[in-house]
């Protein structure tokens, strides 16, 4: 490896995720997809990191480094990610097909619809309304 990438490599990896054993870190990775997976608290507009590390009896930084171990992303994005996510299943869904964006926005955690706008774009590459125009179910 060269030196310029060894370099990059030790920013990666702050020194303080020494400190976390495994079995801490598959405990918190399990528990963090439970409560943000299958709780979906990621609805909660206001559910923030540092309420994930309370309900999991840890810190930010153990959750931010279990997240980029783990999931590759930091809070913000994986949050983000996991509505984009929700929203293109609402998207697409013919119960829903009368809502505006700002209620499917609503619905999946954004605090407004610009927000929910530049992450599905984000993610997507498209705007939601053009995702559930080309993927709308007659």
């Amino acid at each position: 490896m060269s030196d310029e990438k060894k370099q990059i490599e030790e920013k990666r990896d702050p020194s303080y995720l020494k400190y976390i054993s495994s079995k801490v870190s598959d405990d918190l990775y399990e528990q963090i997809i439970r409560i943000l997976h299958i709780e979906k608290k990621y609805r909660d507009k206001h559910y923030s990191a540092k309420k994930l590390a309370e309900e999991l009896g840890t810190n930010t930084r153990y959750i931010s480094v279990v997240l980029s171990v783990r999931f590759h992303m930091n809070y913000t994005s994986l949050i983000n990610k996991l509505r984009v996510e929700e929203s293109m299943t609402l998207l697409t869904d013919r119960r829903y097909a009368k809502l505006r964006m700002q209620e499917i926005s609503d619905m999946v955690g954004f605090s407004n619809r610009q927000s929910f706008y530049n992450a599905f774009c984000k993610y997507k590459g498209i705007t939601p309304l053009h995702y559930r125009q080309t993927h709308r179910i007659e």
